[in-house]
């Protein structure tokens, strides 16, 4: 069976686990941005920052953070629950990716792992999720996310109008102490 919303959504233990990873699958009421061709959002689900994750008809999954970026991060459902296990801090990778150049993804990833506080909870949280709903693991959950948002074609607007910009940042794990001394 494909693993969908609502197959994850029957399972409470395995989204209290995804809650313990930074996303909630309790969306807004309320959308406060629109998609250029989509008449109804299904917001699927949010995050610790007030950002909103949506299925798109396509069956793509978008993110739509508080701070006026947007993009596509997944070409499916699964490949969004496998990129959240995978890789925890995805935000924070697009964040360190020099404008979205995946060698400084793939460094920000490996400085991000390496910085986990929480490591074995991580780790616990990413066995019981996959065991649980029989997923498998990414192959290279970084260069998906790269390929995803590089290629993501859907155009996110403000209440205003105004239209969002990438999930690209111009950041570089080197500006930051803690994740350039990991990445040595």
């Amino acid at each position: 069976m494909p693993l969908t919303p609502e197959v994850l959504t029957a399972q409470g233990e395995v989204v209290a686990w995804l809650g313990g990873l930074d996303v909630s699958f309790a969306p807004d009421e309320e959308p406060w941005f629109t998609i250029d061709g989509v008449e109804s959002i299904q917001q699927i689900g949010s995050d610790g920052s007030g950002g909103a994750v949506v299925l798109l008809p396509s069956q793509n999954v978008l993110y739509v953070s508080s701070e006026g970026r947007a993009g596509v991060i997944a070409d499916n459902f699964e490949a969004f629950i496998q990129l959240v296990v995978a890789r925890p801090y995805w935000l924070d990778i697009l964040k360190f990716s020099v404008g979205g150049d995946l060698q400084e993804m793939r460094r920000a990833a490996d400085a991000l792992e390496a910085t986990l506080d929480d490591e074995d909870d991580v780790n616990e949280a990413r066995e019981e999720i996959r065991m649980r709903l029989n997923l498998p693991g990414a192959d290279d959950p970084v260069g998906a996310l790269y390929e995803a948002v590089a290629a993501s074609d859907a155009i996110v607007r403000a209440t205003d109008g105004s239209p969002f910009t990438t999930l690209f940042n111009r950041f570089s794990i080197d500006n930051n102490p803690m994740l350039r001394d990991a990445a040595a």
